[in-house]
């Protein structure tokens, strides 16, 4: 269960209100003044009215009162406008914040919350949580008018202090009560927003799917499944906020008549003037301030709310980042004594596999076997629960994370195409891009002459570049080439690809098109074949490192590929 002292939603709407503490100062000052204000007007209609009853000179308290009428008018517009502007920017750093460790978090974030999730907190949830400084600026404004009024009371007559406060514990009971449900639905709300919107992520990734099963009445259910309980929750929102103005409108009145009755008895007996006993029934109403306080309260309660399922992903630590520098070397990758779980279930147990600096190295196994997650510890996209991989003799793990990155390029089977142009596409991680390079990359993954056919070239939008699923792939492996390294790691990247396309790919990579250490997943045997070495991958560990066609003889390995027995034993294709 989760405490005050370690809820981590405090320190992130801490850091977020230090971002803006500038204006989130000023708007403080400003709802402070506009409360003084909101005080001092009151008294100052009552000394008018009393001055006016007794044919005194009341011009100066008139004009007084004419300027603290249009001073609560300016610092209204002021308040509104700092609002605005500390809930943007507070927004705006919670959403690069969140955005920022995702990405630092890594494949970990999505695989715990889901996309759609996250992008529900990205963008709702922060924005939620973003008006959290200026919410509690204001209830610290809406409480003060209430203290305020009690304390203008007690100097107009104790009596009438004493009075209000009589009453008083019933409503600060009512208002914590409110508070306390408040957060519990909003809470409960926003947990089922998020998981219409995952459903719903989940649906536009594969509409191609779903038009094809011709289910999308099926997934429409399903994606609003969470509805009833979503609705379920807001009217519950509702009902708990129109319950508590309800119990609170019931009280504050009650405490209103008792102060005005208390008034009128003492002005019968002279102790009250006619303007005290005005500022008196003003103040009453200051003091009871209830509606404000039930509004900013429930502001308040979504905003903490919001924070919590951004302080979620913020809990899930990222990578811790080493500082050492790389020593030159040819790319010597090293696994010693890897252990994986997933889900309770040891996928990698125990594995020792060694890819010697500028060779060719193919992982082959059954699906399931863990291929995709031994490419992904040997980037570092993912850690390993024990062992350690190693690159030309230091642990990823120490290494500094800019020579980590430049160090290893990644090409995997659904590449994700970033920026406005092919041309940004292919040369993404250069951080200067070289046309030349970016050419030389898209030559050596036969996707040049695609690029030629398309309206502008290089230059051509993404948006307006339609290509197949073996053309994406062949633009996320120029990518890879393009960023050089000396570890390439191809994560089922040429699944796609056609099978000539595929031989020139691996024939250019085998016969020097590039000179790192290159660790492929490999489904088609003619793809193992051309590696320098092939590792097979079966139960979690590695079963045999060796020559492919040393390894063919093995009737499990030969499975690996085909699925079944092949008709003539030991028959190499």
């Amino acid at each position: 269960m989760t405490t005050p002292a370690d809820d981590p939603s405090r320190p992130l709407l801490r850091a977020a209100t230090v971002h803006s503490a500038a204006r989130t100062a000023a708007l403080c000052l400003v709802t402070t003044a506009a409360t003084g204000a909101g005080l001092l007007l009151p008294l100052a209609l009552g000394r008018t009215l009393d001055l006016l009853l007794a044919r005194a000179p009341a011009t100066g308290w008139v004009l007084y009162c004419a300027a603290l009428v249009l001073s609560l008018a300016l610092l209204d517009a002021c308040q509104s406008v700092l609002v605005g502007v500390v809930d943007a920017r507070t927004t705006a750093w919670l959403r690069g914040h969140l955005t920022r460790h995702v990405l630092a978090v890594g494949p970990r974030a999505t695989a715990r919350f889901g996309a759609g999730d996250l992008v529900a907190r990205l963008v709702g949830n922060a924005a939620q949580a973003g008006t959290a400084p200026a919410a509690r600026a204001a209830l610290a404004a809406a409480l003060a008018g209430p203290v305020g009024g009690i304390v203008a009371l007690a100097l107009i007559d104790p009596l009438l202090a004493a009075v209000f406060l009589a009453g008083a514990p019933v409503l600060a009971l009512l208002l914590r009560a409110f508070a306390r449900d408040t957060s519990r639905c909003v809470t409960r709300y926003q947990q089922e927003q998020g998981r219409i919107a995952a459903a719903l992520a989940e649906a536009v990734d594969g509409h191609r799917t779903i038009a094809a099963a011709h289910t999308a009445d099926r997934e429409t259910t399903r994606i609003l499944r969470p509805l009833p309980a979503l609705s379920r929750a807001g009217h519950r929102m509702w009902q708990v906020q129109g319950r508590a103005a309800a119990r609170a409108v019931a009280v504050a009145p009650l405490l209103q008549l008792g102060v005005v009755a208390v008034a009128g008895v003492l002005l019968v007996r002279h102790r009250l003037t006619v303007g005290e006993m005005l500022a008196a029934s003003r103040y009453a109403v200051l003091a009871t301030g209830v509606g404000m306080l039930v509004a900013q309260l429930a502001g308040v309660a979504r905003a903490r709310a919001a924070a919590g399922r951004l302080g979620e992903v913020i809990a899930e630590p990222a990578p811790t980042q080493g500082g050492h520098r790389l020593p030159p070397g040819p790319g010597r990758l090293e696994l010693r004594g890897v252990n994986v779980r997933r889900g309770g279930r040891t996928v990698l147990d125990g594995v020792d596999l060694v890819v010697p600096g500028g060779t060719t190295l193919a992982l082959v196994g059954r699906s399931g076997t863990g291929k995709s997650l031994l490419a992904a510890l040997a980037g570092r996209l993912a850690d390993p629960d024990g062992g350690e991989v190693l690159l030309d003799g230091v642990p990823l793990s120490e290494l500094a994370h800019d020579d980590l990155r430049r160090a290893i390029a990644y090409a995997f089977e659904r590449p994700v195409l970033l920026g406005d142009t092919v041309e940004d596409a292919i040369g993404l991680s250069l951080s200067a891009p070289s046309p030349t390079i970016v050419r030389q990359a898209a030559r050596t993954a036969h996707t040049d002459d695609f690029v030629a056919r398309l309206p502008n070239g290089y230059a051509t939008t993404l948006a307006d570049a339609p290509r197949s699923g073996g053309e994406t792939q062949r633009l996320g492996l120029a990518r890879a080439f393009a960023h050089g390294g000396r570890l390439l790691i191809l994560d089922d990247a040429l699944s796609s690809l056609d099978t000539v396309t595929e031989a020139r790919i691996t024939e250019a990579l085998a016969g020097g098109g590039s000179s790192a250490t290159r660790l492929l997943i490999a489904h088609r045997a003619a793809t193992a074949a051309r590696a320098d070495a092939v590792a097979w991958l079966d139960g979690g560990r590695v079963r045999a490192v060796g020559r492919h066609e040393e390894l063919w003889g093995i009737t499990a390995y030969r499975e690996a590929f085909t699925g079944t027995e092949p008709a003539a034993e030991g028959a190499y294709p």
